[in-house]
């Protein structure tokens, strides 16, 4: 989705690193505008994701679900994720951008529309699979587009950012409007469908010219010019690929099982009101916005790999005094500083991925590994819904330590990595290298 071929988007987005002042300086409207649009997008996605927190308890209580029962959610939502993103270069390929700036509304449209009308249980968990399939293919498409330039940091930063918005919103929004205005847990979702239509006009408009043709002619440039035809599952020949496919499994995981959990522990663990366990929620990803805004600059002084390792050790030191002092305006405290520092941990994998694998394979190695963390968001929440069940609500703090050093483990081979360095000709990397590259089929 990044051009490799000059163009307008070249100005925001390029990948020579000599650009990146310019960049800065020669932003088209248009582009702008595309920016702003995926921001929106990105809202939602946050809109959705943090809700499921604050739903959880009424959610289990109006189907009379136990905690392992309900945490099936956390299942069939990224089942649908992966569904997504590993149709998302396909997508991109038929239609373009265009194709997914289309169809993962629709999908958001019709899945908060199915929860709304509260159908069996059955029925309301293939309406979040439906959610969270247009979860992934946004997720997947915009920041394999945001982060392959020079200003990769800063544009994945203002999107993850943008998500970070939606998902403090979320939790003080459905936590508080509804008790306030009376209404059930599921007219919540009739919002989002109001939401959902208007990112579908927003979407469509900033990428309406973005079709199919110029997603070929622009992505694959490098691979014509050197006669090569691209496969996708070249990305599994880099190691790069399996590693933060990891990362983002435990750091995926670890981030949706803070926001799953933290609210049932506030109100059942430290007999918090729901409204300040809904801020608890909401602080934690408000901390998150203002970390991926923030930390960028830092990040950048001190290098992806370095930064991320520092972000961690910080988080994990949070996470354990959230796990021993049980004040509940302390522990609110404790979740804005932990989504504070975990801010940048995402965008920093994709960061890290987009420089170690070509330009032909983001798309696909940014699909596959938030695939991967998707796997780690269903799993992990699940996992700690069984403990719970079992042992008892106050494992869960202790329970996220234990995962966030997991991540912190899978980060480490990352960083050791080398990133991919580009052939000096066309010709002589066609003519000299055919028999080794991954690209190749």
């Amino acid at each position: 989705m990044i051009p490799n071929t000059p163009s307008e988007e070249s100005s925001l987005l390029e990948n020579s690193d000599c650009a990146t002042h310019d960049a800065a300086h020669h932003v088209s409207p248009h582009i702008a505008w595309r920016v702003g649009a995926a921001m929106y997008s990105f809202i939602v996605l946050g809109l959705f994701q943090s809700s499921i927190g604050v739903m959880l308890q009424p959610l289990s209580q109006h189907y009379s679900l136990g905690d392992l029962h309900v945490s099936f959610i956390f299942i069939v939502g990224p089942l649908g994720y992966v569904i997504a993103a590993q149709s998302s270069d396909f997508v991109h390929c038929k239609w373009g951008q265009r194709g997914i700036a289309i169809l993962a509304p629709l999908l958001h449209i019709l899945g908060a529309l199915g929860i709304a009308v509260h159908p069996p249980f059955g029925i309301v968990l293939v309406a979040f699979a439906a959610v969270a399939m247009g979860a992934g293919f946004l997720d997947g498409s915009w920041c394999a587009w945001a982060a392959s330039g020079s200003m990769a940091n800063t544009v994945s930063g203002m999107l993850q950012a943008a998500y970070s918005v939606g998902a403090a919103a979320g939790p003080i929004l459905a936590g508080n409007l509804l008790p306030a205005w009376h209404k059930p847990w599921y007219d919540w979702y009739y919002i989002l469908v109001v939401i959902s239509v208007v990112e579908l006009f927003i979407l469509f408009f900033a990428f309406r010219h973005e079709n199919a043709s110029k997603y070929r002619n622009e992505k694959h440039t490098e691979a014509v010019s050197t006669r090569r035809k691209i496969n996708p599952k070249a990305m599994f020949k880099y190691l790069a690929t399996w590693f933060i496919s990891l990362y983002f499994l435990a750091e995926v995981g670890t981030e949706t099982a803070i926001s799953g959990w933290i609210v049932s522990f506030m109100t059942r663990h430290q007999n918090a009101t729901p409204n300040v366990a809904s801020n608890a929620s909401g602080g934690f990803w408000g901390g998150m916005a203002v970390g991926r805004l923030t930390l960028g600059v830092v990040t950048d002084r001190l290098g992806v790999g370095r930064a991320t390792i520092i972000y961690f050790l910080i988080t994990i030191a949070f996470q354990v005094g959230f796990a021993f002092v049980h004040v509940p305006i302390a522990s609110i405290v404790f979740m804005t500083l932990i989504g504070f520092f975990m801010g940048p941990m995402f965008a920093s994998g994709v960061v890290m991925l987009t420089r170690l694998l070509p330009a032909e394979l983001h798309v696909a190695g940014v699909s596959f590994t938030a695939s991967a963390g998707q796997v780690g968001a269903a799993l992990l929440p699940f996992g700690i819904g069984a403990f719970i069940q079992a042992l008892g609500i106050g494992i869960f703090p202790f329970a996220v330590v234990i995962l966030s050093i997991l991540a912190l483990l899978a980060w480490v081979p990352v960083t050791r990595q080398l990133p991919v360095i580009p052939s000096p000709s066309p010709i002589e990397d066609y003519i000299g290298e055919e028999d080794n590259d991954p690209l190749l089929q």
